[in-house]
């Protein structure tokens, strides 16, 4: 019994965890489209490690090749906006 109230609270958390980080991005009404078929912060091809994660920094639409990126982009985006032509 007490296993499963455990797993339950496990379960309850790690949702709750998931939830928080899906909601959507309104997207600017100015937008600058997004130039590069490769992820901002890896380089890696668009579309290589699943769906693409799409983000906007200010009016520029930004594309990561995964959620890790996020992280890393949100942590120091001038050094990652350099890279846009």
């Amino acid at each position: 019994m007490k296993k499963a109230i455990i797993i339950n609270i496990i379960i309850a958390a790690a949702l709750s965890a998931c939830a928080t980080n899906s909601q959507p991005v309104a997207k600017p009404a100015n937008a600058k489209a997004y130039p590069l078929t490769t992820c901002l912060v890896t380089d890696n091809r668009l579309g290589s490690m699943g769906t693409p994660v799409t983000l906007y920094h200010g009016t520029q639409e930004i594309k990561l090749c995964c959620k890790p990126c996020v992280r890393k982009f949100e942590s120091q985006p001038e050094k990652y906006l350099g890279k846009l032509p």
